[in-house]
């Protein structure tokens, strides 16, 4: 998976590009987002969306295209002229996991152009109330699972995310019967988390970040390949024994497939001056974000190798793809 070690060394190359130099804005630009307004995939976007209007584009809006797990939005992508005035915001699974759970998925990797990235995300083992004060680490939350079984249950935001595979990677290499619970986004998911009705929960950090702070829910490891920043405090699995859970996720721009070199270097750039700031970094930092911007070849590199990579862990874990 794309490491944080490599996606800071990626973003730090595009940061270094030239200064911006277009020659005429657009007249209006959107970015797509799969999923509602108020989650963390529509935040970025509109972040972006603000600092591109007036030089990238005269208007630069964010249209929300929720369903279907973010399908919609890539769907749309596809349909869209590729002039540079359709962007999509995405977090990689929908471009490189989503292939290998959805049998008759409407769009392949080769129908979106890699743009370049806007950050990245970690996932995390959070647990609330049902769980005892007692467990601080996974080794006691598996032990505790196991002397429970009727409690051995997690939640994630849907079945086929890349927190899912995370926490049933931990149920496989550990040989412990973890009862997975699907819910419709994380949102719901935590509020139940909170509530005790699921006792442990797996999603990107950045759902647990004011609830660790308020000492209502506690964080037991991340899923990156060094600590997270936003929270130093928490080992990673692979600290813990567990290396092959780590995975991560990046938020991708992308255009439509049949973008042009020039229109897909032109957007690149664009981006990478809006998310390469210490203004952007700290407001992706609200959502557990860390900020980035790569090159279109680095991103369409990435894209093909997690694409690959993710074929053995669907087939590891047994997850039976959907219609």
């Amino acid at each position: 998976m794309f490491s944080r070690r490599t996606f800071v060394a990626t973003t730090a190359a595009a940061a270094a590009w030239p200064p911006l130099a277009f020659a005429q804005a657009l007249e209006s630009a959107r970015i797509l987002c799969g999923f509602p307004a108020g989650g963390t995939t529509d935040a970025v976007s509109r972040r972006v969306a603000d600092k591109l209007r007036g030089g990238y584009a005269k208007t630069a809006l964010v249209e929300n295209k929720p369903g279907a797990g973010g399908r919609l939005g890539v769907e749309e992508l596809k349909r869209s002229a590729a002039d540079g005035s359709t962007l999509l915001l995405t977090p990689a699974s929908m471009i490189t996991l989503y292939p290998h759970i959805y049998r008759s998925l409407a769009y392949g990797i080769d129908d979106v152009t890699p743009v370049c990235t806007a950050g990245m995300v970690a996932f995390g083992l959070g647990v609330g109330p049902a769980v005892p004060a007692s467990v601080k680490n996974v080794a006691d939350y598996l032990q505790w699972a196991k002397a429970n079984p009727t409690q051995a249950s997690y939640g994630t935001p849907g079945a086929g995310s890349p927190p899912h595979f995370v926490a049933a990677l931990l149920a496989k290499v550990s040989g412990i019967d973890l009862n997975h619970v699907p819910y419709r986004g994380s949102a719901p998911g935590i509020q139940d988390l909170l509530g005790g009705q699921v006792p442990a929960f797996s999603s990107p950090i950045g759902d647990y970040l004011p609830h660790i702070k308020s000492g209502k829910l506690r964080l037991l490891a991340t899923s990156g390949a060094t600590r997270s920043r936003f929270t130093p405090e928490v080992a990673t699995y692979a600290e813990q024994g567990l290396r092959d859970l780590t995975i991560g996720e990046w938020y991708g721009f992308f255009l439509p497939g049949k973008a042009a070199p020039d229109v897909v270097a032109r957007a690149a750039q664009a981006i990478a001056a809006a998310v390469n700031t210490a203004e952007t970094t700290e407001a992706f930092a609200q959502f557990g974000v860390e900020a980035g911007a790569n090159t279109p070849a680095e991103l369409s590199k990435a894209v093909r190798e997690e694409n690959a990579s993710w074929a053995p862990i669907v087939k590891r874990v047994g997850f039976t793809p959907e219609a």
